[in-house]
């Protein structure tokens, strides 16, 4: 068992593995990401600042969600990230499109196995009779 210290309010808590917090930590991150989204919904051109003091998030957290790809603002909002990559920018992510798709297929070319060749050759074998013993 891995007891640990909640990160938020160090509350001693058995640790599984993910986020290092309390699950009621966990619970509060999850309804203020739920009120972040509905604000966002209903105020699709607003700005992250705006977003920050309206809700009482941290700017930080909300750039976290958007790299997540749990959180987006709509196309004509003035938020935008920028492409890890080529710098492009982009609503929600880490990557642009393009990018990922540059990505995926250069991963996939690594794993792609050559098919076996086949190495037909007879082993010389003698053909021979076996009996079972009988008793």
């Amino acid at each position: 068992m891995d007891v640990r210290n909640c990160k938020q309010c160090n509350k001693v808590f058995n640790y599984i593995g993910g986020v290092p917090l309390c699950p009621e930590c966990v619970k509060k991150a999850e309804d203020k990401f739920d009120d972040v989204k509905r604000y966002i919904y209903d105020h699709p051109r607003c700005g992250m600042q705006e977003v920050s003091t309206e809700m009482e998030v941290s700017v930080a957290q909300i750039r976290k969600w958007l790299k997540e790809e749990r959180l987006s603002f709509s196309e004509d909002s003035e938020i935008a990230l920028n492409c890890e990559k080529c710098g492009k920018k982009i609503l929600t992510g880490r990557f642009c499109k393009g990018c990922k798709d540059s990505m995926t297929n250069q991963f996939s070319s690594l794993y792609r196995k050559e098919e076996p060749k086949i190495n037909i050759e007879k082993k010389k074998t003698e053909n021979k009779m076996r009996f079972l013993d009988q008793q």
